[in-house]
């Protein structure tokens, strides 16, 4: 059976709507992009939907869930059981990130793509955790297509119900060993600086951590073909269906925001697959892990907030949501210099 990857197709940012939108800012009452990022971001948005009329009252953060078998090496603080314990609670709303999303006016989708036990979230389960990547890939490659092919198809879904903006997250102990791997494999550099302590590990398994990516980048990366491949290596089911949402917001146009270091990793491994899905995306903030900014960098995406975050969930990325509601207010409701007969600012030569 042909790969459904082989058949994929992103769209374009419509040039003509973010020259709108540009003009429509030029046209508010104030000094030129005195708003800076907030009037990027709405004309990034506004090619994206291919119109300078923009609405984002409808916020989803998707949540993908899975488990890792490199927890298994002792590279993480604690053990699986975390994972779906946190990815119930999303359902409850007292995981952070729901927490937020509730402050943010966004609906919250917990998906469990590979949870080692069943949970009452949304069942997109490709597998019951990935394999340990110290010992062998983490994944088949077809189960790393179903993983993609299940983060795009969902953006279809929630693109159909009206959701204009989509927000991303992860739970998933032991997913910034996976991810730090991954970004070692697409960045071309060496474990020791791009990875971080994650959740909480002292000198001692920080180094074990560094050790243990080491060899599986050594052992994997000379068989691997391609990105969807070492997607299946080195990856985890999590990361491979956030990847698979970021395709899919080049597919059905809608923005997706990427939230910290896991989250940009996905954005990363996307954009391997296919590089004009990177216009789809919006970087929210920069997280705390040593290559985040790499990636971002990588991306040639700038984020707007630094606040030292890194608890992943998609907190950084729903803390983005105000923000763009409030440049959506001022794009939307604020007077014209027609409006109180003013002369227009002139661009400065």
């Amino acid at each position: 059976m042909k790969e459904w990857i082989e058949e994929y197709k992103a769209e374009k940012l419509d040039e003509t709507a973010m020259e709108l939108c540009r003009k429509k800012w030029d046209g508010i009452a104030k000094p030129l992009h005195s708003l800076g990022m907030l009037e990027d971001y709405l004309v990034r948005i506004a090619g994206i939907k291919g119109s300078a009329r923009i609405s984002l009252d409808k916020k989803g953060l998707i949540v993908m869930c899975a488990d890792n078998g490199v927890v298994e090496e002792g590279v993480t603080q604690t053990g699986q059981e975390v994972t779906a314990l946190v990815t119930e609670n999303f359902l409850s709303g007292q995981a952070t990130a729901a927490v937020l999303c509730k402050k943010a006016g966004a609906d919250i989708f917990p998906v469990d793509i590979g949870v080692a036990a069943d949970t009452c979230a949304l069942n997109r389960k490709v597998a019951y955790g990935t394999k340990n990547l110290a010992k062998e890939w983490a994944m088949t490659r077809a189960q790393a297509l179903q993983a993609l092919k299940t983060g795009c198809d969902l953006v279809g879904d929630l693109a159909a119900k009206g959701y204009q903006i989509l927000a991303t997250g992860e739970m998933g102990i032991g997913n910034t060993t996976t991810s730090s791997a991954l970004a070692c494999a697409f960045l071309h550099e060496e474990p020791e600086k791009m990875t971080g302590r994650g959740a909480g590990l002292t000198s001692a398994g920080l180094e074990k951590k560094i050790q243990v990516i080491k060899k599986a980048l050594a052992m994997h990366l000379p068989g691997c073909r391609d990105a969807v491949d070492v997607l299946a290596a080195l990856g985890g089911l999590d990361i491979a269906g956030l990847a698979g949402v970021f395709l899919g917001g080049a597919k059905y146009r809608v923005p997706i925001v990427i939230d910290g270091f896991i989250s940009s990793v996905a954005a990363l491994t996307a954009a391997q697959i296919c590089p004009q899905c990177k216009d789809f995306m919006i970087a929210s903030h920069v997280s705390k892990e040593p290559a985040a900014q790499l990636v971002l960098d990588a991306l040639s995406l700038e984020a707007a907030l630094h606040c030292n975050m890194c608890l992943g969930e998609g907190t950084g990325a729903v803390t983005l949501f105000p923000v763009l509601d409030m440049a959506c207010e001022v794009y939307q409701k604020m007077s014209t210099f027609d409006d109180i007969s003013m002369e227009a600012y002139q661009p400065l030569t």
